[in-house]
């Protein structure tokens, strides 16, 4: 593996998971550079969502070691990694269909306003700041008080990632961001993700789009049987010899 850089954010060395006899990881190395997009790229069943698993406390590896901000962490369950300032975005983005966005964004964090021994929920708080955090990251929604049952797909997504910067994130990991999206709305949240770059927050990217891939991210990790079989920075490969990465019909120098 190539060594860690010292602006690594999260890495893991040696990480091994097995479940009913599959070995679904068997000793990865990985990480991830500070204020840049990773990405994480290979077939169904490689290995991927696993090891983006126990790196955020949803599985609990077998073996090896991980660090987060230049820690050794080995989180628990996701609670844990959401407090050190990791933010998951899954593909059922987990909101809430007939709370308003201003709702969904403060979800388990809502602004209080206290009164002598009683609290109340500061709406207008709440409705500020969820303004001004759309407006920031360029999302564009009818109004923070509208139900997200009525927002596209696209917006959806947007939503949930909002959710995790506003509330502090300093990675991000989101797994296949645009894959029920039209061609539009993928653009919108290529274009919120490369802003989250800007910003200096990290980004970690599973995906199966492969122009997706060379288009945003600077690393790009390839995993085929539950290992990585390659790494390259995206400005030196291509396409092409990503999917022979993949597929075997090249193996990594």
């Amino acid at each position: 593996m190539t060594d860690a850089p010292a602006d690594t954010i999260l890495s893991c060395t040696g990480l091994s998971k097995h479940f009913a006899g599959i070995r679904a990881l068997n000793n990865v190395d990985f990480f991830a550079r500070r204020g840049e997009i990773t990405a994480v790229i290979g077939d169904n069943g490689a290995g991927k969502s696993t090891l983006i698993r126990c790196l955020v406390g949803v599985h609990t590896p077998d073996s090896g070691s991980t660090t987060f901000d230049g820690k050794p962490s080995a989180f628990g369950n996701p609670d844990d990694a959401r407090q050190a300032g990791i933010e998951t975005v899954h593909q059922n983005l987990a909101l809430v269909d007939e709370l308003t966005v201003m709702q969904n964004l403060f979800l388990n964090r809502e602004i209080v306003r206290r009164i002598g021994p009683f609290a109340f929920l500061d709406r207008g708080a709440m409705r500020r700041e969820a303004g001004a955090l759309l407006s920031r990251l360029s999302i564009n929604v009818p109004s923070v008080k509208s139900r997200v049952r009525r927002l596209s797909g696209g917006q959806r997504q947007a939503i949930s990632i909002c959710r995790a910067v506003g509330a502090g994130a300093k990675l991000v990991v989101m797994d296949e961001p645009t894959a029920a999206l039209g061609v539009q709305e993928t653009a919108n949240v290529e274009g919120l993700i490369t802003r989250l770059k800007a910003e200096g927050v990290s980004v970690i990217l599973i995906s199966h789009n492969f122009d997706q891939v060379m288009r945003l991210a600077s690393q790009i990790w390839v995993m085929r049987a539950g290992q990585v079989v390659a790494t390259r920075r995206a400005s030196e490969t291509s396409g092409n010899e990503l999917v022979a990465l993949i597929t075997g019909a090249s193996r990594a120098a």
